[in-house]
């Protein structure tokens, strides 16, 4: 019994701290650009250059971490669920 105590709080402990990640820093570097926004590659004399423009993170260096994109989901799907029908609706000032 008390191996399956110390698994359940190591699960516990690992899923809290990448919790406390995605919080504390909510985008990462881009793993097939590793944070450049470009791929390295290296000329004919094996020298480093410039490579492609990263179509996954569109140039940036940077995308939203899982953790932050499943919070991102529970919480629209929250807030779309918890709308209150008294709430006046949005009006557009140009449209009258």
């Amino acid at each position: 019994m008390t191996l399956f105590l110390l698994a359940s709080a190591c699960l516990i402990a690992v899923t809290l701290g990448y919790a406390s990640l995605c919080a504390g820093s909510p985008v990462g570097n881009c793993r097939k650009c590793r944070g450049f926004g470009f791929r390295m590659t290296t000329d004919r004399k094996g020298r480093p250059k410039r490579g492609k423009h990263c179509r996954r993170c569109d140039g940036l260096g940077k995308r939203i971490r899982l953790g932050r994109r499943l919070l991102n989901l529970w919480l629209r799907i929250y807030r779309d669920g918890t709308d209150t029908p008294n709430k006046p609706a949005f009006k557009h000032p140009s449209k009258g």
